[in-house]
């Protein structure tokens, strides 16, 4: 028998009347006439030079052969509709589930959720806010944007952004306890986005300072919660060129120290490997990186120089 598959139309003749049990059934549903279905079964008989039907039978039965190539040209049909109508289907249109570092969720994509909507009006977003790589084997969630090593078994990652951290502080904070040399720091709180303070370790080391005293430090194990402490006045965070750019933008947030580190880890786009390839997973993860292109065109620290410049002149 040669390597060559089969043709289509008289594996889907076999197919139609196997299933069916009868020839003329499988006519009526191919939309065929009854000699032209057994035509097609004789061409396929005589391209596989075996017999796929029992001949002379009360009933339509399969012989061996027959039904040993069932199964699989079923299953091939099955998967060709399943992708047929997985074309069909409106590209952008559906619930899709998202989880995200909460800080990211936060500060940068909920204030640029209306731009994803407007283009894609037929997609209902589910939002979570969660670092946990645990959710990348969960059913309910379609896509995550995680912080870590990008590092996951059975899961599809690809690097969103490498990030710098750097102090942050409100300007009203500045204002009452300025921050004009580094030994100021002792006066002022430390507000860690991690639970063991290796962040701030890496950039007081950076700065020669990481035997400086520290009088005062709170652990929220989360950027998103040191930075809205330091939105507050609460203390100085470390910021970073991605969820706190818009708020040194906008003059919410200031640098106080013109240096920056390398955070330990990175933004990840992550999801399981089978739904990389469902629509509404490629439009959105499209989206995140076209946004995130577009916004590298400013760059936050100069404005923050600026401002800060600004206020003690």
């Amino acid at each position: 028998m040669s390597n060559r598959l089969p043709p289509l139309n008289p594996l889907r003749a076999f197919e139609a009347t196997a299933r069916r049990g009868s020839v003329s059934a499988a006519a009526r549903e191919l939309n065929v006439t009854h000699g032209a279905v057994s035509h097609q079964i004789k061409a396929l008989e005589s391209s596989l030079q075996v017999s796929l039907f029992e001949r002379g039978a009360k009933r339509l039965k399969l012989t061996s052969e027959g039904a040993l190539l069932l199964p699989a040209v079923s299953q091939a049909f099955g998967e060709i509709a399943a992708a047929t109508a997985q074309m069909k289907r409106p590209a952008t249109s559906g619930e899709l589930s998202i989880t995200c570092v909460p800080a990211l969720l936060s500060f940068w994509i909920v204030p640029r959720l209306n731009s994803f909507t407007e283009q894609f009006p037929g997609v209902r977003l589910k939002l979570a806010a969660s670092n946990d790589p645990a959710v990348l084997h969960s059913s309910d969630v379609d896509v995550a944007v995680l912080y870590g090593d990008g590092n996951w078994p059975d899961a599809w990652t690809r690097l969103w952004s490498n990030l710098q951290l750097f102090p942050v502080a409100s300007p009203t904070l500045l204002n009452s306890r300025p921050l004009r040399s580094m030994r100021d720091l002792e006066d002022h709180v430390l507000l860690h986005g991690d639970a063991d303070g290796r962040e701030w370790n890496t950039w007081l080391s950076a700065a020669d300072a990481v035997d400086l005293p520290r009088r005062q430090q709170y652990f929220m194990g989360d950027a998103r919660f040191s930075t809205e402490a330091a939105l507050h006045g609460q203390g100085i965070a470390l910021g970073d060129t991605i969820t706190a750019s818009k708020l040194i933008a906008r003059g919410e947030l200031v640098v106080p120290f013109d240096l920056s580190v390398p955070a330990n880890d990175a933004f990840y786009v992550a999801c399981r490997p089978a739904m990389r390839s469902t629509p509404i997973v490629r439009v959105f993860i499209d989206w995140l990186f076209a946004s995130l292109e577009a916004d590298q065109l400013a760059e936050p620290h100069t404005s923050a120089r600026i401002l800060l410049r600004g206020r003690r002149a």
